[in-house]
Parts: structure tokens; C-alpha cells; sequence
């Protein structure tokens, strides 16, 4: 896994990321396990091959075209 970095902040696993705008962030192999991507706007984020196991999510995640947040092992709440 890589570390990702988004205006010199490091994403890490369970990182708090509810509400952040990633638009387009390279997240290519990172590990965001547990992370928490409530509201999160990852439209054209690079999410191959990320480690997004046990991540939560809502409906109002925004997911890059084609992304299956549940087959990637994102928890989604209603």
C-alpha cells in the first residue's frame, strides 16, 4: 500500500475524511481501511486496487463513475 497525501495532509487507514473533496485525488493502492468516507466526493479519485476494507460510507458518498463500493468492502449505511 502507498501513503497518499492530499495538500501535505497524510490519508491514513481510519482516517476521518467525512465531507472531503477528492475529486480526482490519486488513491491508486492506498489504505484506507476503516476510513470514513460519510459525504465524501471522490468523483475521478483513482481508487485501483485501494485497500477500502471495513470503510464506512452513506448514501451521499460520491463514488467515481463504475466504482462498487461494496464489492471493495465499503461498509454503506443508510
Amino acid at each position: 500500500m502507498v501513503v497518499v497525501k492530499v495538500k501535505g495532509h497524510t490519508i491514513e487507514p481510519e482516517a476521518n475524511l467525512s465531507g472531503a473533496n477528492l475529486t480526482g485525488v490519486f488513491c491508486h493502492r492506498a489504505n484506507l481501511r476503516e476510513a470514513n468516507l460519510s459525504r465524501a466526493i471522490l468523483t475521478g479519485a483513482d481508487l485501483t486496487e485501494a485497500d477500502l476494507t471495513g470503510a464506512q460510507a452513506d448514501e451521499d458518498t460520491v463514488w467515481p463513475e463504475g466504482f462498487d463500493p461494496v464489492a471493495a468492502g465499503v461498509i454503506v449505511e443508510d
